[in-house]
């Protein structure tokens, strides 16, 4: 086994819809909408949280539970994914933070063009399709709602890219 040389670490950096726009939206029941009051004055919703793209292709919506062992900080990453033909949504069904590392859309990215978001209490993502992505980092056990793609015939929309060799870290 080769010694690592070198260890990139991204900061982590507190998410907002603004800084999150370029890879897809934050799911929230706060900002950037008032809420409608809805069944006599007992609930609010929030519309249009975000774009649920799961047509191309063939695909259709597939609603999951993800059920997430929890990471410790600091973590070193594993993979990059992406889906091209369908966004990718995480809601965790608990009151928890969570991590999302991202790139844009388009070639594998550089590892400087990495971004790592902590997503506070009560907030989830909604990755646009083609989104550079690692796979959730969950700091707490905690299940996910995750709404995305599946392909006819069950086909996987998934391009995996190795991380390991590239030193790359999140810090806590």
């Amino acid at each position: 086994m080769q010694a690592q040389t070198h260890r990139h670490a991204l900061p982590l950096e507190p998410i907002s819809a603004a800084a999150f726009e370029p890879f897809g939206q934050v799911i929230e029941a706060s900002e950037g909408a008032a809420p409608v009051s809805i069944n006599d004055g007992f609930a609010q919703r929030w519309d249009s949280r975000a774009v649920v793209d799961t047509a191309q292709g063939g695909g259709t919506t597939r609603v999951s539970i993800y059920r997430n062992r929890p990471r410790l900080l600091p973590v070193q990453l594993s993979a990059l994914e992406r889906h091209l033909l369908g966004s990718q949504l995480f809601m965790p069904l608990a009151a928890t933070t969570f991590v999302v590392v991202v790139a844009r859309a388009g070639p594998v990215p550089p590892v400087s063009a990495l971004r790592a978001f902590l997503v506070s209490a009560g907030r989830g993502v909604n990755l646009k399709p083609g989104t550079w992505h690692h796979p959730l980092l969950a700091l707490d056990a905690t299940d996910f709602l995750v709404v995305d793609r599946r392909g006819p015939g069950g086909v996987e929309d998934c391009e995996v890219h190795s991380l390991a060799s590239s030193g790359v870290w999140v810090e806590g």
